[in-house]
């Protein structure tokens, strides 16, 4: 039956004439939404066929080596920044966020990250890391291509402008604190296409194999966004082809597999045993171990270690910072690893720290109070009180939606580490660097296991703006926040009016991404860190290397200088990341910083003219790296020290010294250099167990992105008593950045010395 047939056919029915004028407006809003719109597949696109002048490039070196210490070494290696997280639109989550109903911008496609690595933020490397629970074998393949064209536009291999690395990121969730390992970046140094895993390896995310919103969406939403109903379509066949592609069988030898099946590992240990099935390097990175949107509370690294998990040869580097926050730091706050039967007990509030579970059952007795006031009949608050703070701990993460009608002011702060640079929203310290490098745990073989990473900043970029922290500006654009669109609302908040009692929200009966309080968490998103490696040259195989010697270190955003050596090692200086048996003398350690380089707006002159006004516009948002004269004065030197556990039941509290030395400094335009030693270290104690060191360099203060997180305001005993957070909604224009004054840093890799 056509068109016609169907409103002659209402139309005798007797049926009132609105409903029929109303289902064939209906009717020819889908037929007009989904007409000439079939799905197109995603392509990786094409890079920008450029040559960057060789004079840029020589004049990274410079600035990257002109203040290098004298050493005993020869001559220095070069500083060379990349960013080693960045997800394009062939990652499910990426895909949806950028259409327009959600405030997105467009698509963003691998070529982009190549254009925006390259041109936008000139980095000496980057690697792609789309989730692989989303990749389809399609774009797998031309993954592959893009990553090689990208290095083919960087020149000669022995001498590239840039390199490009490939990888996926590998994206577990758990609910619980036992069933939750987190995420993991694969980075492979090989890029043929004979040479790599035939698939990316997931985890087990069946949510993100399915479309967020179904074909009834998709066409509410051409309807609703007419003049963009083609990216809704092609979404939708995105989202088809991932689905359709079975999952491989399991227990069959990674290398029989077919090429269009989706493989999976369940944990860690499976992940690392099915890379060692491909005969290639391959380094895995683990990162938001301390976000709280993500992972539980509870949650600590010490499982992973424990229960064979790690792979000491893989894991080497550990994202310390990203657009997410930083990892950095260990807080023994009440209740942060109450695990089981103790996770439902709400810790009271410490001075530097308010549990939400206890600010649930304060917002609710201050409701019921209020009815209480106009209802002699009201029931007991205090009751209501004690049940508010059980039923947010039985919601797990999803316990701000237990409180009906909460808003991002009511909560205030907590949760939120007060004297924490740039933390994490909801920072879990079970997950942070600090606490991985003091666990320390015994095999069945009797072998000790530890973590001995090597520290990196990332972009966790989702619109292929690898490091995208070089200036601080476009909030939405630039950070994961996205703006309050009218799909966006239906992923935030919890969507009730507010009530004086709490309800029961049962944790496996919400979506992952309805778990995840955005609106809050939208304060703490942020511009990028990048990674830093110490390279003999700019040759693949030399940024590889430093990877694996640890020889690198993380900043956040800016580019600052940094070198940490031990000066007295049994074989002469050792650089950062160096593991040394120290048994002659006390460790003597030599740090020096210089400042990132103000930056000058807009863009070099090559790069306009390169990519032309649009696609600038559209790729790198009309800015770029662009440095000016004046480097940023380095405002202090410090040193944490980390004695590690010589027993896993030692609290991790007694073992962080942060910070262990502090060095202030008077730096005019050279940057702050010190030396010190360990007078504690004790070379001929055999038991005297390894002690970590690791250098933070601390920038003046200078405007960033959210850089106040929730702003406070304190009371006289220091409590937050109000907040002025950075919506996502009309509250905050789209032209405010939420800018407060932020010293970036820059952390060294640890310098692990032992006795034995």
């Amino acid at each position: 039956m056509d068109l016609s047939h169907l409103v002659h056919a209402l139309s005798r029915s007797g049926r009132p004439r609105r409903r029929i004028i109303f289902v064939f407006c209906l009717l020819l809003g889908i037929l007009g939404a989904t007409a000439g719109c079939k799905g197109e597949h995603q392509v990786s696109g094409l890079s920008a066929d450029v040559e960057i002048p060789a004079t840029v490039v020589d004049a990274r070196a410079s600035r990257q080596t002109g203040l290098h210490p004298a050493t005993a070494t020869g001559d220095p290696k070069q500083i060379l920044f990349g960013d080693l997280h960045v997800h394009t639109t062939f990652s499910p989550d990426a895909f949806m966020t950028s259409l327009p109903m959600m405030g997105g911008s467009g698509l963003h496609p691998p070529a982009d990250a190549c254009d925006f690595a390259r041109l936008c933020a000139d980095l000496d490397f980057w690697s792609i890391n789309d989730h692989a629970e989303g990749i389809s074998p399609r774009h797998w393949s031309e993954t592959i291509d893009s990553i090689a064209e990208c290095n083919a536009r960087a020149g000669d291999p022995n001498d590239p402008d840039s390199v490009a690395f490939l990888g996926w990121e590998w994206s577990q969730v758990g609910g619980t604190p036992e069933d939750h390992y987190g995420h993991k970046n694969v980075i492979l140094f090989e890029t043929d296409r004979d040479l790599v895993p035939r698939r990316p390896i997931a985890a087990p995310r069946p949510e993100f194999r399915v479309a967020a919103f179904p074909f009834v969406g998709r066409v509410l939403f051409s309807m609703a966004d007419f003049s963009n109903r083609q990216i809704y379509s092609d979404y939708a066949l995105y989202a088809e082809e991932v689905a359709s592609v079975p999952y491989c069988q399991p227990g069959v030898d990674p290398l029989e597999l077919p090429l269009d099946c989706h493989e999976v590992a369940v944990d860690p240990k499976e992940l690392h045993e099915k890379l060692d099935r491909w005969d290639t390097p391959s380094i895995v990175i683990p990162h938001g171990t301390s976000w709280g949107l993500m992972t539980p509370r509870g949650f600590s690294l010490a499982r992973e270690l424990e229960s064979g998990q790690h792979d000491p040869d893989r894991q080497l580097l550990f994202e310390i910072y990203s657009g997410h926050g930083s990892a950095e730091v260990y807080r023994d706050w009440p209740g942060a690893f109450a695990t089981g039967e103790d996770a439902l007990i709400c810790p009271e509030p410490s001075p530097d720290y308010l549990p939400c579970c206890w600010r649930a059952g304060e917002v609710i007795r201050a409701r019921c109070e209020r009815e209480e006031m106009s209802d002699p009949n009201a029931p007991n608050c205090e009751a209501r009180e004690v049940e508010a703070r059980e039923l947010y701990l039985r919601a797990g993460a999803a316990g701000h939606l237990s409180v009906p009608g909460a808003d991002v002011d009511d909560w205030l702060d907590c949760d939120q580490c007060r004297d924490c640079f740039n933390p994490a929203f909801s920072h879990r310290p079970g997950g942070s660097a600090q606490s991985a490098l003091a666990l320390r745990s015994v095999d069945e073989t009797g072998e000790e296991q530890a973590f001995r990473f090597g520290f990196i900043g990332a972009s966790d970029t989702h619109d292929a703006r690898a490091g995208n922290g070089f200036k601080e500006f476009a909030r939405l654009e630039n950070t994961e926040a996205m703006s309050r669109s009218p799909l966006t609302r239906f992923f935030m908040g919890n969507g009730a009016e507010p009530e004086a009692r709490s309800r029961e929200i049962k944790l496996e009966d919400v979506p992952l991404t309805g778990r995840r309080d955005l609106e809050r968490g939208a304060s703490f998103l942020l511009t990028g860190g990048l990674a830093a490696v110490h390279s003999q040259s700019r040759r693949r195989e030399s940024i590889w290397s430093a990877f694996e010697a640890r020889e690198v270190y993380a900043t956040s955003g800016d580019r600052i200088l940094l070198w940490f050596d031990l000066l007295n090692g049994p074989g002469g200086e050792a650089p950062m990341g160096s593991v040394i048996t120290q048994q002659r003398a006390a460790p003597v350690f030599r740090v020096k910083a210089a400042g990132a380089f103000e930056q000058k707006p807009g863009c070099p002159d090559f790069v306009g003219q390169a990519l032309g006004p649009e696609r600038l516009e559209a790729v790198c948002l009309g800015e770029c790296y662009h440095p000016g004269d004046r480097r940023h004065a380095i405002d202090r030197l410090e040193i944490v020290r980390i004695r590690a556990q010589s027993d896993a039941r030692e609290s991790i509290e007694t073992r962080v010294e942060d910070p262990w030395q502090v060095f202030e400094c008077e730096d005019v335009g050279e940057g702050c250099r010190a030396e010190f030693v360990d007078p504690d270290f004790d070379p001929s104690d055999p038991e005297g167990g390894e002690v970590i060191y690791y250098a933070r360099a601390i920038q003046e203060a200078t405007p960033a992105v959210n850089g106040g997180g929730f702003r406070c305001s304190f009371d006289a005993e220091g409590n937050c008593v109000s907040v002025n957070p950075c919506y996502t909604d009309a509250r905050t224009s789209r032209e405010d950045d939420c800018l407060s004054d932020n010293e970036e840093h820059a952390w060294s890799s640890p310098i692990f010395v032992r006795t034995r």
